[in-house]
């Protein structure tokens, strides 16, 4: 039995909408110019704190409770689960494998997200920050999970399509696999124990890596 922590955000579904949208308005309300929609696939994937101060946004504080504000209401379900992902986590929990969500977003947004779109049920336990931003470092957040579920750290998979994913898995003693359909580039990947090409593939890949 292996634990595989997954990330949400580019790696389970597809956040596009919701986040650039909500991103925007927010810029906009604290007087910041807001960049082209398709510029701002950066933003998916790290702590909006983190984002925004890029962003040139003085209170970050103050766009943090706009974006929220509106990704609250509306943003979180402007959403989609990429296809075949559905499949790849029968297919990792009828192998074994205990399946967690570690990711960037808070947990009180991320749970409702998994649960209307069924992913809730193929997970064991879910982990995300606190809206104060506790545990806002991923690797943190990792090691946290890894304490929680008693996982042995050799013996776990963290996936994800972002730096931060591979980051926070080496910061832990914890494979990293990346997946090529979100949101990271190639350097990122590169980072990472080893890459996964679509989501059929996950319970695979999953299974190679930890026979290394």
């Amino acid at each position: 039995m292996a634990h595989v922590f997954l990330d949400l955000d580019g790696t389970l579904s597809d956040p596009w909408e919701g986040i650039t949208r909500s991103v925007m308005q927010a810029l906009e309300q604290v007087g910041v110019t807001p960049p082209p929609a398709e510029t701002l696939g950066w933003v998916i994937g790290p702590p909006l704190i983190e984002s925004f101060a890029k962003l040139g946004v003085d209170d970050v504080e103050a766009a943090l409770g706009h974006y929220r504000a509106r990704y609250a209401d509306v943003g979180l379900f402007e959403n989609h689960v990429y296809d075949g992902i559905e499949a790849a986590l029968a297919g990792m929990r009828d192998a074994g494998h205990v399946l967690c969500l570690v990711t960037a977003k808070p947990h009180v947004f991320a749970r409702r997200i998994t649960e209307r779109f069924g992913l809730d049920a193929y997970l064991a336990e879910q982990f995300g920050p606190e809206l104060d931003g506790t545990r806002n470092d991923k690797a943190e957040l990792l090691a946290h999970a890894l304490a929680v579920t008693g996982a042995e750290a050799a013996r776990s998979v963290m996936v994800g399509d972002r730096h931060h994913d591979f980051d926070a898995a080496r910061a832990n003693g914890v494979k990293a696999l990346a997946v090529r359909w979100g949101y990271g580039a190639p350097e990122e990947w590169a980072q990472a124990d080893a890459i996964c090409d679509a989501p059929g593939e996950l319970c695979a890949a999953i299974g190679a890596l930890l026979d290394r």
